[in-house]
């Protein structure tokens, strides 16, 4: 199978590129001994877990943030 160029992927529509990214995003997670993280990183995403379980009504559920993404296409 030949891979997508990136004229091809312009191609395609912005719900289309989104879907392609959450697609992509999927197949990784689906392997998640693959990610990595940097010490930096780790760091970030405790600092950002902390803070949400500080303050949990500042947050926005991915539902309700995909929603508004797919409403911009």
């Amino acid at each position: 199978m030949l891979a997508p160029t990136l004229t091809d992927i312009l191609q395609l529509s912005v719900a289309e590129r989104i879907q392609l990214v959450e697609d992509i995003w999927d197949s990784i997670l689906a392997v998640p001994e693959s990610l990595k993280l940097t010490e930096g990183q780790r760091q970030e995403l405790d600092r950002r877990l902390d803070s949400y379980r500080q303050h949990p009504e500042a947050s926005i559920a991915w539902a309700e943030v995909r929603k508004r993404i797919r409403s911009l296409a």
